[in-house]
């Protein structure tokens, strides 16, 4: 069961529906560029996001979480991963995409999955975010710019996109969330998911 948590009381606001384009392995298909939803008032270009497809082996990281501690995917063999790009720590939409997936925590849990939030904050940004909120899953400190780029992920203005990958028990990209609504997604990726594994 999820936590029966608040999302006003993450200090996040919503975000306006918007639909998310999804690819999945079985189906095969590209995953094609698409509007973005808002990014924290950012406009990107959608015709610069190349992201990976669906089928695609992942790319593996080696990154600095909160505690400093290195986390690779290599780690997560056996385990769904659900790796959740995002653009900046304690913003409206960031921390309520966040909370959501805290909120769900309990049932990724009983899935096996794995949760890895991804921005381009530093280690010690994503040590107070994860603090203030209560987050139980890692938030990897990608500075550079490395990972988003090795999975297409734009970063144009200093910020990743806002863009989620579920990889298999294997390390194969399974589906690709390309338009995300912080306040559903987690729900999105749980539903996905359980699919996955059943």
């Amino acid at each position: 069961m999820s936590l029966a948590l608040v999302l006003a009381a993450c200090g996040g606001g919503t975000s306006e529906p918007s639909a998310t384009t999804e690819t999945t392995a079985a189906e095969g298909d590209e995953a094609a560029p698409a509007a973005r939803e808002d990014i924290e008032d950012e406009e990107i270009d959608p015709a610069v996001t190349r992201l990976i497809t669906a089928g695609t082996r992942a790319p593996d990281f080696s990154l600095p979480d909160q505690t400093g501690a290195l986390r690779t995917l290599a780690a997560e063999a056996g385990h769904p991963v659900v790796l959740y790009f995002y653009p900046r720590d304690a913003t409206p939409g960031c921390t309520t995409e966040a909370c959501a997936f805290r909120d769900s925590w309990n049932r990724y849990e009983e899935a096996g999955a794995r949760v890895y939030g991804v921005s381009m904050d530093d280690v010690e940004s994503h040590r107070a975010f994860a603090e203030e909120h209560e987050l139980p899953f890692p938030l990897l400190a990608d500075v550079d710019g490395s990972l988003a780029r090795a999975y297409g992920v734009d970063t144009e203005g200093g910020h990743a996109r806002r863009v989620t990958f579920l990889i298999t028990e294997d390390g194969t990209v399974h589906q690709v969330f390309d338009l995300v609504d912080p306040a559903v997604h987690a729900d999105e990726v749980l539903r996905a998911i359980a699919d996955l594994v059943h």
